[in-house]
């Protein structure tokens, strides 16, 4: 989970906007939350990544439970894409991050001759989408190497207000979130294109998704709000 931090604590040498901390800042400091369906899908998505590194079936699995458990909506947002368009788009491996169905048939994968695994994945597939939670809604974005997405969000003051960057793997992606005044209200330069961050704001406002692909290829990620 990223931090709420201030922009004089913020030290970055990639190129995300430079902002000054000279208005108040569209967070209730203290504040919290129930993380809900962006929370889990984000770890979905993680546990998916170390199941597949460590060939390990039940992890996987767990991680295609969690998300068949996401109602997810399309969403059109706001969104503004900034760079220079490289001279050939690179194209990733993959054009989406992954979904429960291809998350069950990797399970299925690495079950192998296992019986008892190969069993509790179709259960799972049998359940299907039963009890999903609802509750987030998500954009696809098809982001070039080199290249950065700024999308406007709008959020309610006092709710609890979720934001997720969900990449497809193929390479890194940095986040910056800051309000209408330019502070900033989390960021993430690790080496990941899968990004959580809550917070609660303390007004009606819009709030700006920066996310900058630094990697060689496209990224198609998901923007998930709650």
């Amino acid at each position: 989970m990223l931090k709420t931090v201030s922009v004089a604590a913020l030290c970055l040498s990639v190129a995300l906007p430079a902002l000054a901390e000279d208005k108040k800042q569209n967070v209730m400091v203290g504040a919290s939350g129930t993380p809900g369906a962006v929370s889990q899908m984000e770890l979905a998505q993680q546990l998916y990544a170390v199941g597949v590194a460590n060939a390990d079936a039940l992890t996987v699995l767990t991680a295609a439970k969690l998300a068949a458990g996401v109602e997810l909506k399309d969403t059109d947002r706001k969104k503004e894409t900034k760079g220079d368009a490289p001279a050939e788009d690179a194209e990733g491996g993959a054009e989406a991050p992954v979904d429960a169905a291809a998350m069950l048939a990797k399970a299925k994968e690495l079950a192998g001759e296992d019986e008892t695994l190969v069993g509790l994945v179709e259960d799972a597939e049998a359940e299907g989408s039963r009890g999903r939670i609802g509750g987030a809604s998500s954009t696809l974005s098809r982001l070039p190497a080199g290249m950065t997405d700024v999308w406007e969000i709008p959020f309610y003051g006092e709710s609890y207000a979720e934001i997720g960057v969900l990449g497809d793997g193929d390479s890194n992606l940095d986040v910056l979130v800051t309000d209408e005044n330019g502070n900033t209200i989390c960021y993430d330069v690790s080496w990941s294109d899968k990004v959580y961050c809550d917070f609660t704001p303390a007004w009606n406002g819009y709030f700006y998704v920066t996310v900058q692909n630094t990697g060689s290829v496209r990224n198609s990620y998901y923007l998930m709000t709650n």
